[in-house]
């Protein structure tokens, strides 16, 4: 199965850090003047390059917090955009997909603040804008933790968790392991039952971090980042009857990289789901349908009462 980043996004997701928080500041600080009035001065000069201004209007607003995390004394700077406004509803938390960032939130983040939803994005570690310099490990267990340490830090209320693609199984892995934190699932386009990404799969990990760090290589990354999901068969080292929250699956009607028979399957398995298609829709609909999308999110996030558990192909529907 291929997992993928949004098409045409190259200029547009994070690239690893690569000196660190402190070092990095200094480093740029003769072009400072040049660009940190319009974006903060962590992120990479690439951004410059940036031509969507949604993107841009993004990018302006990640900041980078420290959270603490349980393999070593040191903070992660790690890269987010906080909300404008609190709400009575659960906090959002968009996560993304493989090797992107928080950017593929560019079109819908600012329908969901509109709509009055208090919204965070967050970079998943090894991917995204957080710091790298130490290569710490990005196996599920460490993304699981720092995401934690990342609400408890900073949010500390139930919120609804948002996953596209390879992000929905960070989502699973995570409820199941600390169900107090959500409230509600979010999945869209889920990549929850991967078995693996070909011959990548192959790289000794030593090599991986080492393109990481000293060859700045793209398709490096990906395997150091992304190994341990890879090695998971997901629909049998979770157990979905565990997950109670009432769960949104959201599919792309023509989505070309993961079969919709497993949207169909997420939601049967999952006890309290319900399912929704985008059609005329690829595997991003929140890049390619985002007012659909964000409408689909407000409706669930909003909506009182049971959650009605259709079955089979009947439950999709079209918005």
């Amino acid at each position: 199965m291929l997992i993928a980043s949004p098409s045409g996004a190259s200029a547009i997701i994070g690239k690893e850090f690569p000196g660190k928080f402190t070092h990095y500041g200094l480093r740029r600080k003769h072009s400072f003047r040049v660009w940190a009035s319009e974006f903060p001065a962590f992120l990479p000069k690439e951004v410059e390059n940036i031509k969507d201004q949604f993107a841009r209007n993004l990018a302006s607003r990640i900041e980078m917090l420290p959270v603490p995390v349980s393999w070593t004394k040191n903070h992660i700077m790690s890269s987010c955009v906080k909300p404008k406004t609190l709400s009575k509803t659960s906090p959002l938390v968009l996560l993304h997909g493989f090797d992107s960032s928080l950017l593929e939130w560019r079109y819908v983040l600012p329908l969901l603040e509109e709509a009055g939803l208090e919204t965070w994005a967050f970079d998943v570690l090894g991917w995204g804008f957080s710091n790298l310099e130490n290569l710490p490990p990005c196996n599920v267990a460490s993304k699981r933790d720092h995401l934690y340490q990342f609400w408890n830090s900073y949010i500390r209320r139930p919120v609804t968790l948002v996953g596209p693609s390879l992000g929905a199984a960070v989502a699973i892995d995570f409820v199941v392991n600390y169900p107090q934190a959500v409230d509600k699932l979010i999945f869209i386009d889920a990549s929850v039952y991967a078995e693996g990404t070909g011959n990548l799969a192959k790289l000794p990990k030593l090599m991986a971090y080492a393109g990481v760090y000293l060859l700045k290589s793209i398709p490096l990354r990906l395997y150091a980042t992304s190994l341990t999901f890879n090695r998971l068969s997901w629909n049998t080292c979770v157990d979905w009857t565990n997950v109670k929250q009432k769960a949104l699956v959201i599919w792309g009607e023509n989505d070309q990289i993961i079969d919709s028979k497993l949207s169909v399957r997420l939601q049967c398995e999952l006890p309290n789901a319900i399912i929704r298609q985008v059609p005329d829709c690829g595997h991003i609909p929140h890049v390619e349908k985002p007012a659909a999308v964000s409408k689909l999110i407000t409706d669930f996030v909003q909506a009182d009462g049971q959650v009605d558990i259709p079955a089979g192909l009947a439950c999709l529907k079209k918005v």
